[in-house]
């Protein structure tokens, strides 16, 4: 007896590995996935701008990327004694605008470099909602807490997101011919817009990306929402708030996704690595010099062999922690446990 509803997701016939630059932008979701990577030392780079919701945040994101400008003061709003980008969340700002300015030309040049060897683009759109800066008609991504009496809220069209990024990905395959882009539609509802204007603003995006499923470019599809709310369906996999996923969710669909990218190699040695990356945060709780000199050691020893397979993936900072172990007792602030 089938207690629940599973389907079938069709391996990419493109890999990602540890040779492959991956980069993620979009909502919350797109973090939760991009950060397993990042846990397990892959090269990625996730929300250069800070977390986007919208279709056109996301759009706004990659174009200042791939079509740079010189962003001048006006472009800045000061709020109380701070200094904010409408497009970037709240780390960017400061009491001084050229620093903001500074922040952002840094971070978009390292996004830019990064892209240009980039092979996948993983985009996630959590809602077809957007907020409209009064003052200058602008859409932003990030509201910065202002009150929402400065801003107008609307409802974007399926036309207006095809519209938009039909031209975009017209941009990307003539910029990066290599680099494959595969949207995602996140499974985190948008309960402030209520039950029924969640499901209208994802059925906005459905069928938004659906039409643009049939660009030249040919992107993909990973169907995250589907995972949760077609396969999980059970608010067991859902946290406290009832509206963000459980960890035991973003393990699931993580499984789907590496199953669906990851080549065999690649699996294998995130696992690896990223239990190392546990091993550097537990807390010690021995004071036997013995004991954790043999786990430094151990710990050393994986390294060595990872990098003797793999040079090219990067364990230094690991590795001069568990050196650094070997030598000192450690700190009350800093004492890290064995991995069991």
């Amino acid at each position: 007896m089938e207690l629940r509803t599973t389907f079938k997701i069709d391996p990419s016939g493109s890999k990602v590995s540890y040779r492959t630059p991956v980069m993620f932008i979009g909502s919350c979701f797109a973090t939760a996935v991009g950060s397993r990577m990042q846990a397990g030392n892959m090269p990625v780079m996730i929300n250069p701008a800070g977390t986007v919701y919208n279709p056109v945040s996301v759009y706004n994101t990659i174009n200042s990327i791939i079509s740079p400008a010189k962003r001048e003061p006006e472009t800045l709003y000061r709020h109380g004694s701070r200094w904010i980008s409408f497009d970037h969340y709240t780390d960017f700002s400061s009491d001084d605008p050229q620093k903001v300015l500074e922040r952002i030309s840094r971070r978009e040049e390292e996004a830019r470099l990064f892209i240009t060897d980039a092979r996948f683009l993983f985009i996630t759109f959590g809602t077809a909602r957007v907020s409209r800066w009064k003052e200058s008609g602008r859409i932003v991504s990030n509201c910065h807490k202002i009150p929402a009496s400065n801003f107008s809220h609307e409802l974007l069209t399926p036309d207006e997101i095809v519209s938009l990024w039909s031209g975009l990905l017209d941009n990307l395959k003539s910029l990066f011919p290599e680099l494959k882009v595969v949207f995602t539609i996140s499974p985190i509802r948008h309960w402030k817009d209520g039950a029924h204007g969640n499901q209208v603003s994802k059925s906005v995006l459905f069928l938004a990306v659906e039409r643009l499923l049939g660009h030249p470019s040919v992107p993909g599809y990973f169907p995250a929402y589907e995972l949760v709310m077609d396969d999980l369906r059970d608010y067991r996999f859902y946290g406290a708030d009832m509206l963000h996923l459980s960890d035991t969710a973003v393990d699931y669909i993580w499984e789907a996704f590496t199953r669906c990218y990851f080549d065999d190699s690649s699996g294998t040695l995130w696992h690896e690595v990223e239990g190392i990356s546990k091993a550097v945060s537990h807390r010690i709780l021995t004071d036997d010099r013995i004991e954790i000199r043999n786990f430094a050691e151990g710990m050393l020893s994986k390294i060595g062999q990872i990098k003797s397979r793999f040079p090219s993936v990067s364990l230094d900072r690991e590795a001069d922690y568990f050196r650094g172990l070997l030598t000192e007792e450690p700190g009350p602030d800093n004492k890290q446990q064995q991995k069991d």
